[in-house]
C-alpha cells in the first residue's frame, strides 16, 4: 500500500532561532496594540500595515528566488513563520493567498511578464489576491465550472459568476479558472487559469456577508472582462493541472489545524486531563504532518494525497475545538475568551467546506491509496 505521508523531519537549529526570532516579533506587536489575538485570523484579519511590517522582516515571499525579487529560502523556514504567525491569531488575510499559492503558482506556470510584474510586490505587501476558482452550484467539484473565456483578438472576455472570493472586495486581482473551449468527454479538459485584475470593467463584486456579521467572502461577477494574452497563466487547457497543483499549497499548510488554535490554549488548562492530552496529542501530529509536507515540497514533490489528509484531520480538531469550547467554557470566563468561543462556533461549519470538502477529499485520499 502506498505511504500516506512522507518521512518525517525534525526541525534544526536555524528554524529554532528562527521560530524564536519570530515569536518575539509578535509578543513585542501584541504588547503594542498592533492586533488582538484571534481565531480564523488568517481568512478574515486583514491588516496592510501589519502584512507590510512582516515584509520588512523578509517573512513574506520567503521561497520567491532572490531574482524574482523575494528571499530565497526553505519550504521549511516559511513553515516555521507562518505556523507561529498563526498560532499567535495574527492578522494575516491581506497576503495569505498570494504568499501561500499565487506567488508558488506563478513560479512554476507564469511567463516571466508576469513573474516581473507581480511576484516582486507580493514580497513587497503591495499587492493582494483572493481567489477564483469556486463557483455557484459548483461546490467542490471545481470541474464543473461554467465560467468561459471566448477568444478575442489581443486577449480573452470573460463572462460567469465566482463565489467565496476570500477578500475580493480588497483585493486587487485573482487567478481565475475559466473554460476555454467546450467540455468534451474528458471534464478536465479545456480549462485555464486567467490573472483577472478586480479593478476591470465588467468585474461587480458582491458581498457575501456570514451570519455573524462579518464580510470576507464576495460574489464576484464577470462581465465580459478583457483579460490580456500576458495575463495567461501557463497555458490554455493546462488549467485542470496548474489548479491541482496549486491545491497542494492551499490544503497542506497550519492553517488547517490552528484556526482554533488561540481558543485551544485558553481552554486545554480548563479541560479533562484525558479530553486535554488528546486535543494536545492530535495538535502535534498535524505539526509534524505538515512539517514533513513542507520538506516534501523543498525537495520538488507533489504532495496532494498527504495534503488532502491534513486538511480532513486538520479541519475536524478545529471543528472540535469549537465544540469543546462551546460545552465546556465555563460561564464566568473571561470577554476575550466567550469572544473566541462564540467566533470559533460561528465559524465552524465553514471549516471542513474551505479548500474543498471532507468528501471530496477522502475521495482524493482513497485514490492515492488505489482504493477507487
Amino acid at each position: 500500500m502506498p505511504s500516506l505521508m512522507p518521512p518525517p523531519v525534525r526541525e534544526d537549529e536555524a528554524l529554532i532561532s528562527l521560530r524564536r526570532e519570530v515569536r518575539s516579533f509578535l509578543t513585542e506587536q501584541v504588547e503594542a496594540g498592533a492586533f488582538v489575538p484571534t481565531v480564523d485570523s488568517w481568512l478574515s484579519g486583514w491588516d496592510v500595515a501589519f502584512t507590510r511590517a512582516l515584509a520588512e522582516h523578509g517573512w513574506l515571499g520567503m521561497t520567491v528566488p532572490t531574482e524574482h525579487g523575494g528571499h530565497g529560502r526553505t519550504f521549511l523556514e516559511r513553515f516555521v513563520v507562518t505556523e507561529e504567525l498563526l498560532a499567535a491569531g495574527a492578522p494575516v488575510a491581506a497576503h495569505w493567498i498570494s504568499d501561500r499559492q499565487v506567488a508558488p503558482n506563478l513560479l512554476r506556470f507564469g511567463s516571466e511578464e508576469l513573474k516581473r510584474r507581480y511576484l516582486p510586490r507580493i514580497v513587497s505587501g503591495e499587492v493582494f489576491f483572493g481567489i477564483g476558482m469556486s463557483e455557484p452550484d459548483s461546490g467542490s467539484d471545481l470541474a464543473s465550472v461554467r465560467t468561459r473565456a471566448e477568444r478575442v483578438t489581443d486577449g480573452w472576455r470573460v463572462h460567469g459568476t465566482k463565489l467565496w472570493a476570500s477578500g475580493a472586495h480588497v483585493a486587487d486581482a485573482f487567478i481565475a479558472l475559466v473554460r476555454t473551449s467546450p467540455q468534451d468527454g474528458d471534464r478536465h479538459a479545456g480549462l485555464s487559469q486567467l490573472l483577472v485584475r478586480l479593478d476591470s470593467p465588467g468585474v461587480v463584486i458582491r458581498p457575501v456577508v456570514s451570519a455573524n456579521g462579518t464580510h470576507h467572502f464576495n460574489e464576484v461577477h464577470l462581465d465580459g472582462v478583457h483579460v490580456p494574452d500576458d495575463h495567461v497563466v501557463g497555458e490554455i487547457g493546462a488549467g485542470w493541472h496548474q489548479v491541482t497543483s496549486e491545491l497542494s499549497f492551499e490544503r497542506s499548510g497550519p492553517e488547517r489545524f490552528l484556526s482554533t488554535y488561540q481558543l485551544a490554549t485558553s481552554l486545554v488548562g480548563g479541560l479533562d486531563p484525558a479530553e486535554a492530552g488528546r486535543i494536545t496529542a492530535r495538535l502535534a501530529g498535524l505539526h509534524q504532518m505538515s512539517l514533513s509536507i513542507a520538506a516534501a515540497l523543498q525537495r520538488g514533490e507533489r504532495p496532494d494525497v498527504p495534503a488532502a489528509l491534513v486538511k480532513v484531520l486538520g479541519t475536524t480538531l478545529e471543528g472540535d475545538i469549537a465544540d469543546l469550547a462551546d460545552l465546556a467554557t465555563p460561564t464566568g470566563a473571561t470577554a476575550h475568551v466567550a469572544a473566541l468561543t462564540r467566533r470559533s462556533v460561528q465559524q465552524r461549519p465553514g471549516f471542513t467546506l474551505r479548500g474543498g470538502t471532507s468528501e471530496v477529499l477522502r475521495g482524493v485520499i482513497a485514490r492515492g491509496l488505489g482504493m477507487r
